[in-house]
């Protein structure tokens, strides 16, 4: 058996045969998704500095909650497990609260600068009391002091549509293109200096 039923439950393929939508799902069915790390998704993973982790009580109740850090905050330990540290909130502790009875999962990347998003099933827990664990998930020199660690196993993943996302881009984004601008622009002002001294120097003199 395949993943499949995980992304598309019972339930979800009965919405999509009643609203004729299942002939475009059915080879997603019958091969499943991605459950490992590819290349691709490495890379993509790197560059995020924000992430929405969804969890459920055991009752069923959801939870979403944003996990943000440097770029690249998300580190992959292995083809299956994603991982990063957390950091000291709110102190609610809605997220380890339901973790601690349903460990099932769900990651939600999105990249507003260049329109994609990413959608992923599987199971998290909180992992206490690993300084080794922390210190391979921790970003030196990052502001926040990291006090557990969460690991994400990998059940299935799916890249959405990128329709009505939003371009934004973050100050690094704005700041780096803005230097490309500034250099090129220094550029032409030096071509430009030997031309207007050329043309300065041709002025008749009065």
């Amino acid at each position: 058996m395949n993943n499949a039923s995980l992304v598309f439950t019972p339930a979800t393929q009965k919405a999509q045969a009643e609203r004729g939508s299942a002939k475009a799902y059915a080879a997603s069915l019958e091969e499943g998704f991605p459950d490992k790390v590819t290349p691709e998704l490495a890379s993509f993973i790197a560059e995020q500095d924000t992430a929405f982790l969804g969890t459920a009580s055991a009752e069923g109740a959801p939870y979403i909650q944003h996990r943000g850090g440097p770029k690249g905050f998300i580190k992959v330990i292995d083809e299956h497990t994603l991982g990063f540290a957390d950091y000291r909130g709110n102190r609610q502790y809605i997220t380890l609260a339901n973790l601690s009875e349903n460990d099932r999962a769900y990651l939600f990347l999105l990249d507003p600068a260049r329109k994609q998003r990413i959608k992923l099933w599987g199971r998290a827990r909180v992992v206490e009391n690993d300084p080794a664990l922390i210190e391979r998930l921790f970003d030196k020199g990052y502001k926040a002091k990291p006090e557990r660690a969460i690991l994400f196993t990998i059940g299935a993943w799916d890249v959405n549509c990128s329709a009505h996302i939003v371009s934004r881009f973050t100050e690094a984004d704005i700041a780096g293109a803005l230097d490309t601008v500034q250099k090129k622009i220094a550029e032409l002002e030096t071509e430009n200096a030997r031309p207007r001294a050329l043309l300065a120097a041709q002025k008749p003199t009065a």
